[in-house]
């Protein structure tokens, strides 16, 4: 007979959705930001003149993507696409990928700064909660043995096998789960948030010390862009995990926290 277990504490569904939520809103409208000026340096200064290590834009009818000393052609997506009205459009990224649609540098940053206190006053949230619940200790701190080679191996090839753990083994989360959690809770979002910081005027004569951490202003935008990249992975990745697992069971234990455990194999 199917089991049920509690398997996600209302801290961890609460901040789950709200961040989901939140960084949607935020990628999107940073996006827009990005239309504003499309190109990425390196250091404390970049302007049109300067070398860029990654621009957005089109010449004559086609639309490119260029990286380093690489030319793709976006033509349709990027630097050069169509409205929904059919109207011909010479900016980065879309309109159905922005917040707003149409090209609104200020309302985009309305968009993302208001949300961007809503990720850190949730996230400080869940850091306590989760400190106080075990949440941390218990089930994202991998264990010594998790770490082993032969056990990472293991976990790799279970997931290319598509063998997700059944049975007592689907209570936890296995070893690279903790590491792709862990590099967002840790890692992404921290810097993300301090690389944002670190474009603020206000915060550069408040804390200069982040100006020399990223390395300058250009620097904290680029490595800014990187993190937002890497949640993209990060939500791409996550969400095929999901859908592969059983989408009705994990979404539930997202929802209620109840979370049906997969009979084990026979």
């Amino acid at each position: 007979m199917p089991l049920l277990v509690k398997r996600h504490r209302w801290p961890t569904r609460l901040w789950h959705w709200v961040n989901a939520a939140t960084m949607l809103v935020m990628l999107m409208s940073g996006l827009m930001i990005f239309n504003a000026h499309p190109r990425l340096y390196w250091g404390d200064y970049g302007a049109n003149s300067d070398k860029a290590w990654l621009q957005i834009g089109s010449r004559g009818d086609k639309g490119l993507l260029v990286l380093g000393r690489e030319r793709f052609e976006t033509t349709g997506v990027l630097g050069l696409w169509k409205d929904s009205a059919g109207i011909e459009r010479r900016r980065a990224f879309p309109g159905w990928a922005t917040i707003p649609t149409s090209y609104s540098l200020a309302d985009a940053r309305l968009w993302h700064f208001f949300f961007a206190w809503i990720l850190v006053g949730s996230a400080l949230l869940f850091f306590a909660a989760s400190i106080v619940n075990g949440h941390f200790r218990k089930d994202l701190l991998p264990r010594r043995h998790e770490l082993g080679l032969r056990h990472l191996w293991s976990d790799i090839v279970a997931h290319a096998r598509l063998r997700f753990p059944r049975g007592e083994a689907a209570k936890r989360y296995g070893i690279l789960q903790k590491i792709a959690y862990l590099s967002v809770i840790a890692l992404l979002l921290p810097v993300i948030i301090l690389t944002g910081l670190t474009m603020s005027p206000a915060m550069n004569a408040a804390w200069p010390w982040l100006l020399e951490l990223f390395g300058g202003r250009q620097s904290a935008r680029s490595i800014h862009f990187l993190c937002a990249a890497g949640l993209v992975a990060f939500f791409i990745v996550h969400i095929a995990m999901v859908i592969l697992a059983g989408p009705f069971n994990e979404i539930r234990s997202m929802v209620t926290g109840w979370y049906k455990l997969p009979e084990e194999r026979a």
